[in-house]
């Protein structure tokens, strides 16, 4: 195998087709173009009317499309400039400018969103036939019809957030991005970043992993009445707007309706997932074996298991990667490959870039931009998997508008997972080595647990402490029913210490994004379903499931699936991805014995 590449020969990528930054007036220039384009929505206020022609409704769309491209580039370009470098002072102070100027122009132009949605139906249904791929777009926004107040409540609503939870939200950052933390290291005390304690959590050593979570808790404790606060405040005023103003049967049903699933598929999932809480607690039964423990402590959840040192060249990976999508669908290599050909791809570790790895896809006519910190372990083979997987989801929808590109949240980790799986699938084909085929799997079995029993028992928890913190719970009182979600999580299967009680307060979605996090577990136990399908049917399998990467978010996650001959209101077709997993369990448990 050749040895991973350093840093300065790996790929950095290129912002220029979002901005070229190269003229120091380049951004002033680009602020001005979206001006324009704000300027020419609005000029539509008083043209907006029932009677209008099919023409005049496409011409309207393909006004606000621009003004949504030319934002989106902006927005984009300083994202990825922040996150190539987090101390990139320009590029947070842009970001910040840039937020102000966008719930401006968001409220100058809410009229259409207001008027589409109080438009009859006789006169919608006929503009949205005639809108092509932004059908759907429009269909969607009209659900929220019965949700939405009038113009100035609207308006008020997103400067208020602005200030609000917005603030609440950065304040929680502020807080929490400043932390310390201090280990002693052979002796020597240290003092560290969350991101650097990360590596002691799931170190080899199991004092390490031990100190490094209670360091992780202790100091998280000391700021967790403040973090607390914060989150009921988020919570309530969620709630206030939410159910008391907008009219929702419950917090979750926004989310949902944001979706497009029905509430009752959700709680069916989350109901499986508390069902089938077994699967995993046996996993980590056998875990605990193989790690010479008679229980794991919850400090040993992601514990690594003993695996034969292997190193992966940057090169080596990508084209195992590329030969594995290739083998599926050489539409899948071409367009993983686009992302290295446009220089969308930034692999190097550096000081001050963005930990981990992610996939940006701005617009449907680019490739999507991918970050990596790739230094060659198995790991990072499977998580350019994941993320060219994303890529290629992206490319394969470019067809549609910039509203209809972006899959809903349930469906948008399909591709990347079902990379995953191609491409670990394909190294346990060719691995003899019984210790590796092991570790293989049990690594996908722990990535597995990460997302769909973790965080739809996150989902459970957030349902009930949503109602909690309403009611006017105590950060106490949140924590103790976040510890009791813990314990029917694991039941048996290990050793849960009191200090995992503020975990909640660690998790950024819990403040940002009330319940996002049911959209991994629906996605991964969709994948596992799809795989199944996949090795049963074959080669007639793949044009099904290529059709649902290319509808993109052009049509609800129901109908998309549908298609492919798949009913999410099906538990028999949800508790196939939880077989599928203990199937997975199953394979390990043989390998052990």
């Amino acid at each position: 195998m050749d040895k991973p590449k350093t840093n300065q020969s790996l790929p950095k990528w290129s912002l220029a087709e979002l901005l070229d930054d190269s003229a120091a007036d380049a951004v002033s220039l680009a602020l001005a173009d979206f001006e324009s384009k704000v300027k020419i929505v609005e000029s539509w206020r008083s043209k907006l009317k029932a009677d209008m022609t099919v023409d005049e409704f496409k011409l309207f769309l393909s006004d606000i499309e621009s003004e949504n491209i030319a934002g989106e580039k902006l927005s984009s370009y300083a994202g990825l400039k922040f996150e190539e470098d987090t101390q990139n002072q320009a590029a947070l102070a842009l970001m910040e400018k840039l937020n102000d100027i966008f719930t401006d122009a968001g409220n100058r132009t809410l009229f259409f969103s207001l008027w589409w949605k109080d438009l009859d139906n006789e006169s919608a249904e006929r503009l949205m036939q005639a809108a092509g791929t932004e059908s759907y777009w429009l269909k969607h926004m009209r659900l929220f019809k019965p949700y939405t107040l009038s113009e100035p409540v609207e308006q008020a609503i997103n400067l208020k957030d602005t200030t609000g939870s917005n603030a609440l939200n950065n304040l929680y950052s502020l807080l929490t991005d400043k932390l310390e933390f201090t280990l002693e290291i052979d002796g020597e005390k240290k003092t560290m970043t969350r991101g650097e304690l990360e590596t002691y959590r799931h170190n080899q050593d199991p004092k390490l992993r031990e100190a490094g979570f209670k360091e992780f808790f202790r100091v998280f404790s000391e700021t967790g009445p403040v973090l607390a606060y914060i989150y009921s405040a988020i919570v309530r005023d969620y709630y206030n707007e939410t159910v008391k103003l907008r009219g929702f049967s419950s917090p979750i049903s926004v989310r949902n309706l944001g979706n497009n699933i029905p509430d009752s598929v959700i709680e069916m999932l989350l109901a499986l997932v508390k069902k089938n809480a077994g699967v995993f607690q046996k996993y980590f039964k056998l875990k605990a074996k193989w790690l010479g423990v008679s229980k794991l402590r919850r400090y040993d959840l992601y514990a690594p298991l003993p695996m034969p040192q292997k190193e992966y060249g940057f090169e080596e990976a990508s084209n195992l990667v590329f030969e594995v999508f290739g083998k599926f669908s050489p539409k899948m290599e071409e367009y993983a490959r686009k992302v290295f050909t446009d220089n969308h791809i930034d692999a190097q570790v550096r000081k001050g870039k963005h930990d981990g790895a992610f996939c940006s896809t701005p617009l449907p006519q680019f490739a999507p931009w991918v970050l990596l910190n790739y230094q060659g372990n198995v790991e990072d083979v499977e998580t350019m998997a994941h993320e060219l997987g994303h890529a290629v989801h992206s490319q394969m929808a470019k067809e549609h508008s910039i509203h209809t590109h972006h899959s809903a949240l349930p469906l948008a980790e399909t591709a990347s997972t079902f990379g995953e799986m191609l491409l670990m699938n394909a190294l346990l084909e060719k691995e003899s080595d019984i210790q590796v085929k092991r570790y293989l799997l049990a690594r996908m079995i722990d990535g597995t647990y990460a997302t769909v029993g973790r965080q739809g028992f996150f989902a459970l928890w957030e349902i009930a402490a949503h109602k909690m913190a309403v009611q006017g719970a105590t950060a106490d009182e949140i924590s103790e029913i976040y510890l009791s979600n813990l314990r029917d999580q694991f039941g048996d299967s290990l050793e849960l210490s009191e200090d995992f009680r503020w975990e909640w307060v660690t998790i950024p979605h819990f403040y940002s994004t009330p319940f996002y996090v049911y959209a991994y577990a629906f996605g991964e136990l969709l994948v596992y379903s799809l795989y199944k399908m996949y090795q049963t049917e074959g080669e007639s399998f793949k044009p099904k499931y290529l059709e649902i990467l290319s509808a993109g978010g052009s049509d609800s996650p129901g109908n998309i699936l549908a298609k492919a001959g798949i009913d999410i209101a099906s538990e028999k077709f949800w508790q196939g991805g939880f077989d599928a997993i203990a199937e997975l369990v199953r394979e390990l448990e043989n390998l052990s014995q």
